[in-house]
């Protein structure tokens, strides 16, 4: 068995989308390896409790990442991006690893400790579980072990990163504290899971389903944080909403619901640009067809 490089491509030759794919994933992680060792995190102890929230965070960026692949293609009828999907499952994986070792590290790898913390809180539990799904994945994402397993075999085992993912953005959710992350990740979920719906209905390409689809992303990821904050806080859902309308309020950062509605938006306006394209692509191609037709024999 000969090793894949990321930017290769099961030829073995370079590829510009998977590296550009490997590229884009591993961005994060440098990111923050420069942050910490820049100090932009703090001293030492505060320093491994923003690695671990932001890695966590990371690990589900691109975990939903790889569920939008599959979204992605479709709309852009774009087979190729099938390549990259398994890549970003990895790396999604090495993204969790990472979270959990720097976990570990916060925890001065007290290992009594951390175990009697893994089975006395829900969210560590939940975690545990999605971690380990992820690795059953990871180990399963070989050529060898489709042909060992069969592709409906391996087909039906991976179907479960649904669930897996599920667990992760309730891990999330369930996390002390409340971050605007927590409410805009939950959100892209639930998007990727009801397009996957669309899909199934033959309109998960549909320009004016996807526009209504964004704008019901935004909506949900707004009512969720109003309820969520009312849950933890006990603000008045009213104010929460308000919120999101308010300019000084922007300054500090833009609200979750906006830049979920952005995000969805997306979808739509790329639907959009390549029915345009085909639409050209078509009337381009009409008069030469129209002129083939008028020669003799034709």
């Amino acid at each position: 068995m000969r090793l894949i490089w990321p930017w290769e491509d099961r030829n073995r030759r370079f590829s510009w989308l998977k590296a550009s794919g490997f590229a884009l994933v591993l961005a994060p992680g440098v990111r923050m390896l420069w942050q910490f060792a820049a100090g932009d995190y703090g001293i030492i102890p505060i320093a491994y409790g923003g690695l671990v929230y932001w890695t966590g965070v990371w690990a589900t960026v691109v975990l939903l990442l790889a569920l939008a692949v599959t979204p992605a293609l479709k709309i852009l009828r774009w087979p190729a991006l099938i390549d990259v999907r398994r890549m970003i499952g990895v790396a999604a994986l090495a993204y969790t690893i990472f979270h959990i070792i720097i976990y570990f590290g916060l925890r001065s790898w007290r290992w009594g400790f951390i175990a009697n913390e893994s089975v006395a809180r829900l969210t560590l539990i939940i975690a545990w579980l999605s971690t380990f799904g992820l690795i059953v994945l990871g180990a399963t994402s070989l050529d060898d072990a489709i042909k060992y397993m069969g592709a409906k075999n391996w087909q039906r085992l991976h179907n479960w990163n649904y669930l897996i993912s599920g667990l992760a953005i309730l891990h999330i959710m369930l996390a002390r504290g409340t971050y605007p992350e927590q409410y805009l990740l939950t959100g892209l979920f639930v998007w990727l899971m009801t397009w996957r719906v669309l899909e199934r209905y033959g309109r998960g390409t549909d320009v004016v389903a996807l526009t209504l689809l964004a704008v019901a992303l935004c909506l949900f990821t707004a009512l969720l944080e109003a309820g969520h904050f009312w849950l933890i806080r006990r603000y008045e859902p009213s104010w929460t909403l308000a919120n999101n309308f308010n300019p000084d309020l922007w300054e500090i950062a833009i609200p979750p619901a906006w830049k979920a509605l952005v995000v969805g938006l997306l979808f739509p306006l790329a639907a959009a640009g390549r029915n345009a394209m085909r639409a050209r692509t078509a009337k381009a191609a009409a008069p030469q067809l129209g002129q083939r037709s008028l020669q003799p024999g034709a």
